[in-house]
C-alpha cells in the first residue's frame, strides 16, 4: 500500500459536485455484483456519464480480486480515461472505495478520491444503511441495478 499518497474523502454532495464539473471525472463503483443489483447503483444520466463498475471483492467469498487493478485499469484504458483524471471511488460505506483508491494510486493513478460515507452510509439507531449519511441518504440520482 501506499504510505505517502494521501486519499482525499470527498462528502457525496461535493463528488457529485466534481463531477458535473470535471467532464474527464470517473465514478467507480467497486461494491459487489450483488449489490449493485439488489442495493441500487449512482445514476450519473443527467451528466451524460456512466458508473464504472469492478468488484474489489468477490462475492461470495468475500476476497480482493487479485485482478482488481489490471481489470479497472482496462476499462479507463477502454474509456480514454488518463491516469490524472480525477477518479472517485465508492462502495457501501467507504472501507473497500479507499482500498480501492490506495490500490489504483499505486498503479500511477495521481487523483484518487474516496466517497465519504459511500452509497448506504453507516448504519442508523435501527441498524439499517441508507437513512443517516452517504449517496442515497443526500438524496443524489440513483437507480435500482
Amino acid at each position: 500500500m501506499t504510505d505517502g499518497v494521501k486519499i482525499e474523502d470527498v462528502p457525496v454532495d461535493e463528488t457529485w459536485a466534481r463531477l458535473k464539473a470535471d467532464a474527464e471525472a470517473v465514478l467507480i463503483d467497486v461494491r459487489t455484483r450483488a449489490e449493485w443489483t439488489f442495493v441500487g447503483l449512482p445514476d450519473l444520466s443527467t451528466l451524460n456519464k456512466r458508473v464504472v463498475t469492478v468488484e474489489w471483492q468477490t462475492f461470495p467469498e468475500n476476497r480482493t480480486d487479485p485482478d482488481f487493478v489490471e481489470k479497472l485499469s482496462g476499462e479507463l484504458e477502454k474509456a480514454g480515461v488518463s491516469k490524472d483524471a480525477e477518479l472517485f471511488f465508492v462502495c457501501r460505506s467507504g472501507a473497500r472505495s479507499r482500498a480501492a483508491a490506495v490500490a489504483m494510486a499505486d498503479a500511477g493513478y495521481t487523483r484518487c478520491r474516496n466517497v465519504a460515507d459511500g452509497f448506504e452510509g453507516p448504519l442508523d439507531p435501527t441498524q439499517k444503511r441508507g437513512q443517516v449519511a452517504g449517496w442515497k441518504a443526500a438524496g443524489l440520482p440513483w437507480r435500482q441495478g
